[in-house]
C-alpha cells in the first residue's frame, strides 16, 4: 500500500505553545522521523518514535510524526495481528509484550536507525529501538519518576535494549562506560514488578528479580538509582553486600521486597543461614559480566543461578571475551546480543594520554603532574594494584603536594568505603586514590580525568578503569603510565591507543612486545631463514 502521499494522514490540531510551531497545513508532510520535532509538553506523541504526532493516522486514529512511522506501525500490526490492510483494529496498539516486535518486512528501515544510533544485534526477531521513554507503555509514575530523574531522552543502549527486556528477551549487552546500562535493566525491572504487585497483590510478598554485581560500592549505587526509578510504586528493594550487619539485611528481606542487589558470596552466606525462597524470581541481572563469569565469582554465581526457575537473564558489561559470550549463551536460550559503540576498546569520549616512567620514577611523575595546573584536573581518580599500594599513596600526596587525597579497597570497612565516597562526590576530596573496586560500572559523574598508576593485569580492567573519566559521553583524560614490567599487554595497549588516535610513546612503539607477530623462539626463526638445522 502506498502511504507516502499527504492524504493518507490527517493533520493533528496543534497544542497550544509558546514554540509557534505547529505544522500547519501548508507545511509538506514529514516523510522521515528523523525530519521531525522533539513533542513539547501537552503535545500528542508519536506512537512509534514518541516525537511529536503531528498527524493522525487514517487507519488507526493513533498519533503519528511522519509517514515511515505510519508505515512501521502499520507493517507491525499486520505482523503481530495477521489482519488484512482493510481489517486493521482501530486506536488500540497490540499489548507491551507484541508491540515491539518487527516484521522482516520493515527490516531495513530498523537497521538504518540502529546504524545511526551506533547500535548492532545479533538474534532473531530482535526487537526495533523505540526513541522516546514515553514509546516504551510504562507506568505513568515510572514515566514521572524517570522525569524528575532528568531523564530525557533514552541513550542509544537504552532504545535497543529496554523494549527487547520488556518484550521478555534473554540479552548479552555491550556498551561503552557510562552509556546508561544500569537504567537499561532497572526500568524494565521495575515496570515488571510493578505490573506483578497491581495483578497479583499477596500478603507474603517475595522478591521477583535479582541484581548480582561484584562489588558493594555498584550495589549500592544500583538500589539508590532503583529506589529513585521505583519512588511511589509497590517497589521496594533489599541490599545484599557484605561489609554490613547481616541481621539487617535478613530483617529487610522478611519485609517483603521485589528487588535483592547483592554481591554473590554475601548473598549465599545469607541463603544458606536463613529460609529465604527465590523461586518467584523471573529476572536475573548480571552487571559487569565479565567480572561475573570469570575469576572467583563464577562458581558462586552458577550456584545461585541453578536455585532460580528459568528467569530472564539481562547480562551487561563495557567488555565481553568470546568465551563469557560463550558461557552466557550456554546460561541462556535465544540470546540477543546487543552491542553500542565499539565492544572491547576504550571510550571515544576519553582522552588517552600514555606516559612511559620506570617504576622507581612513577611517584614523582605523579607529584609532578598533581602539582601543575595544566594537567591536574580534579576531582581525579588514581588506580593502584594493591591495597597497601593504596593507602602508602594517597598518604604520600597528601604530604609531598598538599592535597587531600583518600584511599579505596576491600579491606576497608563498608561504612568507611561511604563515608569516603561521600567526601569524594561532594568534592570535599579532590583525589581518591583506588584499587579495582571503583574500576567496575560506577557513576563518578563529577569526574573527568583518571590516572593509572599500575596497569592492571588485563585490558579488560585497563578499558573500565580508564571509562571513569567520562558519564554519559561527557569529554575525560586518562592519563596510563607504562614500562617494562606491563610488556604481557603492550601489543593490546597499542592497539587501543591506535585506534583512539592517541600518541605512542616510542619505547613502547618500538619494544619487540608491541609487535604484532613474535616468534616463539629463536630456533623457529632461523628454521624460517633455512639456517637452522634439523
Amino acid at each position: 500500500m502506498e502511504i507516502s502521499n499527504q492524504d493518507s494522514l490527517q493533520e493533528c490540531p496543534p497544542a497550544a505553545s509558546d514554540s509557534g510551531e505547529a505544522g500547519g497545513s501548508d507545511s509538506p508532510v514529514k516523510e522521515r522521523c528523523w525530519d521531525q520535532r522533539e513533542a513539547l509538553p501537552g503535545e500528542p506523541r508519536c506512537v512509534i518514535c514518541g516525537r511529536y504526532g503531528e498527524y493522525i493516522c487514517d487507519e488507526t486514529d493513533d498519533d503519528i510524526c511522519s509517514t515511515e512511522c505510519k508505515k512501521i506501525l502499520l507493517d507491525r500490526l499486520r505482523s503481530t495481528i495477521k489482519l488484512p490492510v482493510n481489517q486493521l483494529p482501530s486506536k488500540k496498539l497490540p499489548a507491551r509484550d507484541e508491540c515491539f516486535y518487527v516484521s522482516d518486512n520493515v527490516g531495513d528501515q530498523i537497521e538504518t536507525i540502529r546504524k545511526k544510533i551506533s547500535i548492532h544485534v545479533k538474534g532473531k526477531n530482535v526487537p526495533a529501538p523505540v526513541m522516546s521513554f514515553s514509546s516504551f507503555q510504562l507506568p505513568q509514575k515510572l514515566q514521572d519518576n524517570l522525569e524528575i530523574a532528568g531523564f530525557v531522552i533514552p541513550t542509544p543502549v537504552q532504545m535497543q535494549v529496554i523494549p527487547a527486556a520488556l518484550n521478555k528477551r534473554n540479552l548479552l549487552v555491550s556498551a561503552d562506560t557510562g552509556s546508561g546500562k544500569t537504567a537499561s535493566f532497572l526500568i524494565p525491572i521495575v515496570a515488571h514488578c510493578s505490573d506483578i504487585r497491581s495483578k497479583y497483590p499477596v500478603e507474603e510478598k517475595r522478591p521477583q528479580a535479582l541484581v548480582l554485581a561484584p562489588t558493594r560500592e555498584l550495589c549500592v549505587q544500583v538500589e539508590d538509582q532503583a529506589k529513585l526509578l521505583g519512588k511511589g510504586l509497590p517497589f521496594k528493594t533489599a541490599l545484599v553486600v557484605g561489609g554490613d550487619a547481616l541481621s539487617g539485611q535478613v530483617h529487610r528481606l522478611s519485609q517483603g521486597i521485589e528487588l535483592i542487589i547483592a554481591t554473590p558470596g554475601r548473598l549465599i552466606d545469607l541463603l544458606t543461614k536463613h529460609n529465604f525462597e527465590l523461586d518467584e524470581i523471573s529476572i536475573l541481572v548480571l552487571d559487569e559480566v565479565d567480572c561475573m563469569l570469570q575469576r572467583g565469582f563464577r562458581d558462586q554465581v552458577m550456584q545461585i543461578f541453578q536455585a532460580l526457575s528459568q528467569p530472564q537473564v539481562l547480562m551487561f558489561s563495557a567488555t565481553i571475551p568470546a568465551d563469557v559470550e560463550k558461557m552466557a549463551s550456554l546460561m541462556a536460550k535465544d540470546l540477543v546480543c546487543i552491542y553500542a559503540g565499539k565492544p572491547n576498546r576504550p571510550s571515544e569520549s576519553v582522552s588517552q594520554v600514555a606516559i612511559w616512567v620506570d617504576s622507581k620514577h612513577k611517584k614523582q611523575k605523579l607529584f609532578d603532574i598533581l602539582k601543575s595546573t595544566q594537567h591536574f584536573k580534579p576531582p581525579a581518580v588514581v588506580f593502584v594494584e594493591s591495597r597497601l599500594g593504596a593507602d602508602l599513596l594517597s598518604e604520600a600526596i597528601n604530604v609531598i603536594t598538599g592535597i587531600k587525597a583518600l584511599s579505596i579497597h576491600g579491606e576497608k570497612k563498608m561504612k568507611e568505603r561511604r563515608e569516603t565516597m561521600r567526601l569524594f562526590l561532594t568534592g570535599e576530596v579532590p583525589i581518591i586514590v583506588s584499587t579495582g573496586v571503583l574500576g567496575r560500572g560506577l557513576d563518578l559523574l563529577a569526574v573527568k580525568q583518571v590516572i593509572v598508576f599500575d596497569m592492571p593485569n588485563s585490558m579488560q580492567e585497563y578499558i573500565h578503569q580508564v571509562g571513569r573519566a567520562s558519564r554519559m559521553g561527557e569529554k575525560g583524560t586518562a592519563i596510563v603510565f607504562v614500562n617494562e614490567e606491563n610488556k604481557k599487554l603492550f601489543r593490546e595497549l597499542v592497539q587501543a591507543l591506535r585506534s583512539s588516535g592517541a600518541a605512542i610513546p616510542r619505547e613502547l612503539a618500538n619494544s619487540y612486545y608491541s609487535k604484532e607477530t613474535q616468534p616463539s623462539n629463536g630456533r623457529q626463526k632461523r628454521r624460517k631463514h633455512g639456517t637452522g638445522s634439523t
